[in-house]
């Protein structure tokens, strides 16, 4: 199969494809370039909101408006384009530190994690951020904290740290947001590409992108491979079911560390592309931030 372009962006690194069936609308990052982005398939518009540092993830509030893992900490923005007010600071948060992926669990809380932007090993973290704004890290010695998701039942978490060419699994205990016997998935082959972002349908497949691999893998829960869907952008770096029906799987890609001839043959890169692979995805869950928890200082 085959993804087919929608938007061509230009992302330097897009990345984080989230779905709002409220409002028919996908989100989405460009990390580097420190912003957000708001497509809508029905009109072809695309909106987008600058956070003025970088981005790695975005996140909808059940309340209403987007919580966004910046650089420097946990923010929110009331609506969308509107400032940005620091909810969270996290421990390790540095100059040469930056937030990566992020994803909501079943209970409302945001996950997110870190990696040096020189790509130092061990130095990235993977945070939890509860509703009423603690902030608890939950791995340590991560090179690039990526793709994660949850099962429906809500026993088990999905986890990428991209060098390890891998995805995880852990048994998750809903109560407390806990995490435990960490065991190995599924095995990226080497010259597959580097496992990046993925998520779940609803049958329990598991969806992730590919980078340098220009693809996405369909991954049984058996952790069989079941299918490959080709993207025209060599640096695949992340999906999302979304649609009237959850049918579309929305990828996005990058522009970033290709050369010139590279560009050349993959013009699109940097674009987000759309397939329809014969099944369903999920709502996404969304951040339930406790009333009294709003967010106070401004992000700068």
């Amino acid at each position: 199969m085959k993804a087919e372009p929608v938007l061509d962006a230009r992302c330097g690194l897009g990345e984080g494809p989230v779905w709002d069936e409220r409002e028919a609308r996908l989100y989405f990052v460009d990390i580097m370039a420190g912003r957000v982005h708001r497509y809508t398939p029905a009109s072809g518009a695309l909106e987008t909101m600058e956070t003025h540092e970088p981005v790695g993830a975005a996140a909808l509030c059940e309340d209403g408006g987007l919580l966004c893992a910046l650089q420097s900490g946990f923010a929110v923005a009331e609506r969308f384009g509107a400032g940005l007010r620091l909810l969270a600071s996290y421990e390790g948060a540095a100059p040469d530190i930056r937030m990566n992926d992020g994803k909501c669990d079943p209970q409302g809380r945001f996950w997110a994690g870190t990696m040096a932007l020189d790509f130092r090993p061990g130095a990235g973290a993977l945070y939890r951020l509860d509703p009423d704004g603690r902030v608890t890290r939950m791995l340590e010695g991560v090179t690039i904290s990526n793709g994660l998701d949850w099962s429906a039942d809500g026993s088990r978490m999905y986890y990428i740290d991209s060098p390890r060419r891998m995805i995880e699994v852990f048994d998750f205990d809903p109560g407390p947001g806990t995490i435990s016997r960490r065991r190995p998935f599924a095995v990226i082959e080497e010259g597959a590409g580097i496992p990046d972002g993925m998520t779940l349908d609803a049958e329990g497949r598991v969806w992730v992108a590919l980078w340098g691999g220009g693809a996405v893998r369909c991954y049984g829960p058996d952790g069989k491979l079941l299918e490959v869907i080709e993207t025209p952008a060599p640096q695949t770096t992340s999906c999302a079911f979304g649609g009237p029906d959850f049918g579309e799987l929305y990828i996005t890609t990058a522009r970033d560390g290709l050369t010139d001839s590279q560009l050349a043959q993959a013009p699109l890169s940097g674009g987000l592309f759309r397939a329809r692979p014969g099944v369903q995805g999920r709502a996404a869950n969304r951040f339930r931030r406790a009333a009294g928890s709003r967010a106070a200082d401004p992000v700068s």
